[in-house]
């Protein structure tokens, strides 16, 4: 948001004002239901099938003087997890300030778009929040589908995504129908391409709809299929040193 704002001291920020918002909605653990916490934050969520985007967070003008009412708009959406991140965005939004606040940064003077990328980084947290879900993870080895299992609300993709912001030195790898999507690691420099370790791994997965763990020398490599009856998508997970 600033330039001279550390990663570490906006990640502490951004933990602490989740698990000051899950503590308002007595949440005590996973899954998170994103629509139970807005409603316990006072939150309203109305569905809008006008809406552009998945949601918008408003202040709906209260009647006979009373004052505005935090809503979320949200567009109908078949899919749980898509849902849960939409709520989980505006929440985003609705807490953003706090944020700013607790890293004393004025909203005037952050980064133009620094408000949708607190958002963004508190709806992760919200299903996913760092404490609990780095336990967990550890506990069973990184293993999306056991995690799936546990944080219901987040979909795979976020999950594995969140593996960046929470775990030792990794690359995340997503396909679609067989091309590469998404590869992305939590170290600095350029991502070198997939090996044929993890080109080997991935297609076993892929065709065997099975997850797969192999070694390339002391590298773990796992991946998961996340196959739908229109969908294929395939994850892997790559510890990492240096590059």
């Amino acid at each position: 948001m600033l330039p001279e704002l550390a990663r570490e001291e906006l990640s502490a920020a951004l933990d602490t004002v989740v698990m000051e918002l899950l503590a308002e909605a007595t949440v005590a653990g996973p899954p998170v239901d994103a629509f139970r916490v807005a409603r316990r934050l006072g939150i309203a969520v109305a569905e809008d099938d006008r809406q552009r985007g998945r949601a918008r967070y408003v202040r709906l003008a209260g009647h006979r003087g009373r004052a505005a009412a935090p809503t979320i708009l949200l567009r109908p959406e078949p899919r749980r997890e898509r849902k849960h991140w939409a709520v989980a965005h505006e929440i985003g939004e609705h807490a953003a300030l706090r944020v700013f606040k607790l890293l004393a940064v004025d909203p005037r003077e952050a980064l133009p778009g620094a408000r949708e990328t607190v958002a963004n980084h508190v709806a992760g947290r919200l299903l996913l929040p760092t404490e609990w879900f780095v336990a967990d993870a550890i506990a069973c080895d990184w293993n999306l589908l056991e995690l799936k299992s546990r944080y219901t609300s987040a979909s795979h993709e976020l999950i594995a995504r969140r593996m960046l912001e929470c775990g030792p030195s990794v690359i995340v790898s997503i396909y679609d129908h067989g091309r590469l999507y998404f590869r992305r690691s939590n170290l600095p420099g350029r991502v070198p391409p997939p090996s044929s370790a993890e080109l080997q791994c991935w297609q076993t997965v892929h065709d065997r709809n099975h997850p797969e763990q192999t070694y390339e020398g002391l590298r773990t490599i796992q991946g998961w299929p996340v196959h739908e009856e229109d969908w294929r998508r395939e994850i892997l997970r790559t510890e990492v040193e240096e590059w």
